[in-house]
């Protein structure tokens, strides 16, 4: 059951993903086709169900919806139903939950727009900090330390060299700090740069993007602090068991 409310939930991520690049409510006007601007009816809105009926069109004005719309709701029906197999009813699914569905929807509008927004990054972090505080994981402290650490191994390369990222990339590195605590936010930096280097190097292998060309650093973000949170603190206890 839960993941059947994940995918009820990723259809209010994708209105997310749809509206806040552009600025608007999510509340207002009520869902309708971009195309024809027909407000949507219900039986239009079923998760999953209504665009495979549909056949991925609108009904009143045949107009294409994008696979995005189907594949947010998949995977969030998918991810949740991980989550509660894997942690069970409680305070922890809950807060990965949010967490989740937050990277999941910074991760989509990045690779869309190429945009890291503000409007997500910087109350996500106060409210990160609220849990920090009320919750035993990671702890104000650890959350603090991450997020100073998540900044400024970010900030360095920007610093460095100009066109390797954007801004939005360091404020949400910071973010990640908050989210998995210190030391666990490398795990989820370290998880970032290796699958982002790899998509990037096959990428360039097979010539469907130039050497100057850009890859969104957002969804390799998002990808590194979901699984930091699920086994960063095993990774870490992995390899400091390793060395020592």
């Amino acid at each position: 059951m839960y993941g059947v409310f994940g995918a009820v939930v990723g259809s209010f991520l994708n209105v997310c993903i749809d509206r806040l690049p552009q600025g608007g409510s999510l509340f207002h006007p009520p869902s309708h086709c971009p195309s024809c601007q027909q407000r949507l009816a219900a039986w239009d809105l079923i998760p999953v169900i209504s665009y495979l009926w549909l056949r991925g069109r609108c009904r009143y004005c045949g107009a294409s919806i994008p696979y995005r719309v189907l594949g947010v709701e998949l995977g969030a029906a998918f991810l949740f139903g991980f989550l509660w197999w894997w942690y069970g009813p409680g305070i922890p699914l809950l807060i990965v939950t949010f967490y989740g569905s937050l990277f999941l929807v910074i991760a989509i509008i990045d690779l869309e727009h190429g945009l890291i927004l503000d409007r997500l990054v910087y109350p996500a972090v106060v409210i990160s900090l609220v849990l920090a505080i009320f919750y035993a994981k990671p702890g104000l402290v650890s959350a603090l330390m991450g997020g100073g650490l998540g900044f400024i191994i970010l900030l360095l390369p920007v610093l460095v060299y100009r066109e390797s990222m954007g801004w939005g990339d360091v404020k949400m590195a910071g973010l990640i700090g908050v989210v998995t605590g210190f030391p666990v936010v490398v795990i989820a930096l370290f998880i970032a740069f290796i699958s982002g280097g790899l998509v990037g190097a096959i990428m360039l292998l097979s010539r469907r993007k130039g050497r100057k060309a850009t890859i969104p650093f957002g969804p390799f973000l998002s990808l590194g602090t979901v699984l930091a949170l699920l086994w960063g603190q095993s990774l870490l206890d992995w390899y400091l068991h390793l060395f020592s």
